[in-house]
């Protein structure tokens, strides 16, 4: 019984593709077998029992459940300590805690990874946007241009870094809306080296977002002096509602948290209001939907070139994050592309994609995400402004069976439409 009515051509295409990427297919799985048994290796560590995934309320003084919960992510993140609070409503909030956590007045940030995606840019007070921003307090922001292939200029880097002055550090681990390539852990080794050769002292802050659970290893464990993320994004396993974390450096922690909550009290407050249970759930989960993720990555990258698309990265390269982007050439392919794999989603799916201004963004937004969290891009989604050379972000997949599915209807879509003919 076929539940879908897809092109015949289009299936053979899929057949092709699959059988394609069985070989990356496995090594997913080695990927993911490694990181699931050291987020196991960590809960039985921290000895996590029933009453770990109770209520507290008020200020929240002696959840031991809330506390184990974040030196788990510790662990998992090769770091000292962490905060993992659904408190945290964003990536974006996330990382503005850590940064206004960590800086001070007159402090320099140095970016070593280009501008960065269009959210934070408010946050460091770039393009004179500075109602309440680090710019606002006198905090100094500068980058280092990506080379000609999208890749950290490091000689530059080293330049820079060497004339003296820099607080800290800052690299983004995934592409945003750009066409460069993601930072494997390698690069993010490379990075951090780089940086600590010429100034020892400088906080090196990744942006680990679309990264955990990708490869076997973490930033925190290549060099990397404190990372941040999304609860809805790779560790939250899909189940967690909302949140964010921070791990790293203990000392960095302490005052991470007094910004979080304020100066002398930190992580010590903070009710977990019957979020434990989910958030624990979730980052047990994390592992194996990170690996549906990827696999529905891969998948679609050697499907769509096939179709004749230009992809990044392609199906068999080594992936620094879940993301697929799809060089799409046209507005019209673009919708087409959203419109089908909403109509593929669990969630919504009779839901009409249209492109809108979204906040924080400069160009229209047109995004698919029919996603039991709203937003949740460990979900099935894709998104893309509205600008030439017209590409589409793709993420996510909860199990990838349907996220299969979804990215069928997306190309279906585009064929139904005349956008695409095969």
């Amino acid at each position: 019984m076929s539940f879908f009515e897809f092109n015949s051509k289009l299936k053979e295409y899929d057949s092709v593709a699959l059988e394609k990427v069985k070989p990356i297919f496995e090594k997913i799985d080695g990927i993911t077998e490694y990181n699931q048994q050291k987020v196991l290796s960590a809960f039985i560590k921290n000895r996590v029992s029933e009453a770990d995934l109770g209520v507290s309320t008020g200020y929240g003084y002696g959840d031991t459940g809330r506390d184990k919960l974040e030196q788990i992510m510790a662990d998992c993140m090769g770091a000292q300590d962490a905060i993992m609070r659904h408190s945290l409503v964003s990536g974006t909030h996330t990382l503005n805690v850590a940064l206004f956590g960590i800086l001070r007045p007159k402090d320099k940030v140095l970016c070593l990874t280009g501008r960065p995606y269009d959210t934070i840019t408010g946050v460091f007070g770039i393009d004179g946007e500075s109602d309440g921003s680090l710019a606002d307090f006198g905090i100094e922001y500068r980058q280092i241009d990506l080379l000609s292939d999208g890749t950290p200029d490091i000689n530059a880097i080293r330049t820079e870094l060497t004339m003296g002055g820099y607080k800290m550090a800052y690299i983004q681990r995934s592409r945003g809306y750009s066409l460069r390539p993601s930072l494997t852990i390698q690069k993010l080794s490379e990075l951090c080296k780089a940086v600590k050769s010429v100034s020892p002292n400088t906080v090196i802050m990744v942006d680990n977002c679309y990264g955990e659970f990708v490869e076997e290893k973490e930033p925190c464990e290549v060099g990397a002096d404190i990372v941040a993320g999304s609860l809805i994004k790779n560790p939250g396993g899909g189940i967690a509602p909302t949140g964010g974390y921070i791990a790293g450096r203990k000392d960095l922690i302490e005052k991470c948290a007094n910004r979080l909550t304020c100066a002398g009290v930190g992580k010590e407050v903070g009710a977990s209001l019957g979020h434990n249970r989910e958030l624990y759930l979730g980052l047990f989960s994390a592992p194996h939907v990170v690996g549906e993720a990827l696999k529905t990555a891969v998948y679609s990258s050697a499907l769509f070139e096939m179709l004749g698309y230009k992809v990044s990265p392609h199906f068999d390269e080594i992936r620094g994050d879940i993301i697929e982007c799809i060089i799409l050439g046209s507005k019209e392919s673009l919708i087409a592309f959203c419109r089908g794999m909403q109509s593929g989603a669990p969630v919504d799916s009779f839901v009409v994609p249209e492109p809108w201004d979204m906040p924080g963004y400069t160009d229209k937004v047109i995004m698919a995400a029919g996603t039991f969290t709203l937003g949740a891009s460990i979900e099935l989604s894709a998104d893309a402004p509205l600008r030439p050379p017209y590409a589409v972000w793709m993420q996510g997949g909860l199990n990838f069976h349907s996220a299969k599915t979804g990215v069928l209807l997306a190309v279906q879509s585009m064929i139904n439409g005349g956008d695409l003919k095969i």
